[in-house]
């Protein structure tokens, strides 16, 4: 599976996958003007195509305003793992492929939510499991 984002094409896959309630959703906040968001969505994508039971979904914190809301980025990347509705992990990533990987894979094997997830991230889950193509 490939990187996706909230284009007509992939709005509908983020909310088909997403809607599996044990479904691993891994959501990247970058910045289109940030360098290292940049040079990271190859090596994301390598990540994405070595779990295919992963969800990844990129989203700009400008230009997908609609569906990040008022999530709190203070550096890029910032990532966000949830399994279903439940958010497992909030916080800035090192933009390093190998770190990435091994935080995916530690979420996927062995998942605790989150006592007190903001709730401005939980938004987002909201947003994007409810994404349709624009009409």
């Amino acid at each position: 599976m490939r990187v996706l984002a909230t284009t007509e094409d992939d709005r509908r896959v983020i909310a088909e996958r997403w809607a599996t309630q044990d479904a691993l959703v891994a959501v990247l906040f970058c910045a289109a003007w940030c360098d290292t968001c940049t040079e990271f969505r190859a090596p994301l994508e390598r990540i994405a195509a070595t779990h295919p039971d992963v969800v990844f979904v990129w989203l700009d914190i400008e230009d997908d305003s609609d569906v990040c809301g008022d999530v709190d980025v203070e550096n890029f990347p910032t990532l966000a793992i949830f399994r279903g509705a439940s958010l497992l992990h909030f916080g800035i990533s090192l933009p390093q492929e190998g770190t990435v990987a091994r935080l995916v894979e530690q979420f996927a094997e062995h998942a605790v939510p989150m006592a007190a997830p903001p709730a401005a991230v939980m938004q987002v889950a909201s947003q994007l499991r409810e994404l349709r193509p624009r009409p």
